[in-house]
């Protein structure tokens, strides 16, 4: 990566696939939100989802690589498919800062999950250590509870984009047309390969 140090938002998720939604709060993260980058950590295995849905990693790789190619300010990474599963994200935030010593690492999550954060493997540890940057999103059954906890956590102003991988699959499946919701090269990658079908 480039030598300076930059502040890095990380965009956790399986991307399964990626589409709009993702590509365009990623980008008012690096345009709007005070990052200089955002890296797409594209997750091989999330305890809480079914393995079957997923596309193996090296394709879901390959559709981030191809939706982030001409955002030189969106990156992805693979840095979780050669960490042990399941992917913890203080792990995943432990290896990279040991790799990337110059950078200041930053966690982008929406809203729900702040929600559950004290749920998350070492979170004193994460909050201790890195900022959280928090997108709004509609979701059920908001629950009352006190959010405040220590360390730095930046409420973004990002758009809601209702857009969800899961629609997208199932959209496909049925033979619907949807690409206005996806980039043209990950559109055509889908297609060619015949996946989600």
């Amino acid at each position: 990566m480039d030598g300076k140090g930059k502040t890095i938002g990380l965009f956790f998720g399986t991307f399964n696939p990626i589409h709009l939604g993702h590509l365009n709060l990623a980008h008012y993260f690096a345009e709007f939100g005070g990052l200089d980058q955002v890296w797409f950590v594209i997750t091989p295995l999330n305890p809480l989802k079914s393995k079957q849905s997923l596309l193996p990693d090296i394709h879901r790789a390959a559709l981030v690589e191809q939706a982030v190619e001409k955002y030189p300010r969106l990156k992805a990474s693979r840095i979780e498919f050669n960490l042990p599963q399941p992917n913890y994200t203080a792990t995943t935030l432990a290896h990279l800062q040991e790799q990337f010593p110059e950078h200041q690492f930053a966690l982008i999550l929406g809203e729900d999950n702040l929600y559950g954060f004290r749920k998350w493997k070492n979170y004193h540890w994460i909050l201790e250590h890195f900022p959280l940057y928090v997108y709004p999103r509609h979701f059920e059954g908001k629950p009352h509870q006190d959010l405040s906890m220590p360390g730095t956590i930046h409420r973004v102003d990002a758009p809601v984009f209702e857009i969800s991988a899961t629609f997208i699959r199932q959209a496909i499946k049925e033979g619907r047309d949807i690409r206005p919701m996806l980039p043209e090269s990950v559109w055509t990658y889908i297609d060619e390969m015949n996946f989600y079908k």
